[in-house]
């Protein structure tokens, strides 16, 4: 099973000039947890991701204006990603490695295609090889060591 397989195609996206509460506003609409942050509406250039807890931590936190833009708060370069021909064995691999439950989907030419959540995976892919998935999953969701 390829990426393409079970990602969710074009999802919403907001400029880096956006302001944060219409990344917030899709989020909320479409009951998402992140926003792809591109370079345009046409060509797609994956440049970010804001999630809700970007916004919680490094916006509402810190008690910014609501002027603040979505480049403002995204996590930029280097960004995990990965290919439609991917497979999903590598995929989980990648999600596993940089624990994200969340990773775009980027076409040959670079351009975002689509993202895939780890609800994305448990649907799609969790009947076939429900061991797995559930390892994945539980790395993904562990606590983060703290060396202090």
């Amino acid at each position: 099973m390829l990426a393409r397989e079970i990602m969710t195609r074009d999802p919403q996206v907001v400029l880096p000039t956006d302001p944060v509460w219409r990344a917030a506003e899709l989020m909320r609409y479409y009951s998402i947890g992140c926003v792809p942050v591109v370079s345009d509406d046409d060509r797609r250039d994956l440049v970010g991701m804001l999630t809700d807890r970007d916004i919680a931590v490094r916006c509402v936190a810190r008690k910014h204006a609501t002027a603040c833009q979505a480049r403002d708060h995204m996590t930029a370069r280097p960004l995990r990603t990965v290919n439609l021909h991917d497979d999903i064995e590598d995929v989980m691999s990648v999600m596993e490695q940089h624990r994200v439950r969340r990773i775009p989907v980027i076409g040959d030419d670079g351009a975002l295609m689509g993202i895939i959540s780890e609800g994305d995976v448990l649907r799609r892919f969790g009947r076939r090889n429900p061991l797995m998935v559930e390892r994945a999953l539980e790395r993904i969701f562990a606590p983060a060591t703290v060396s202090f």
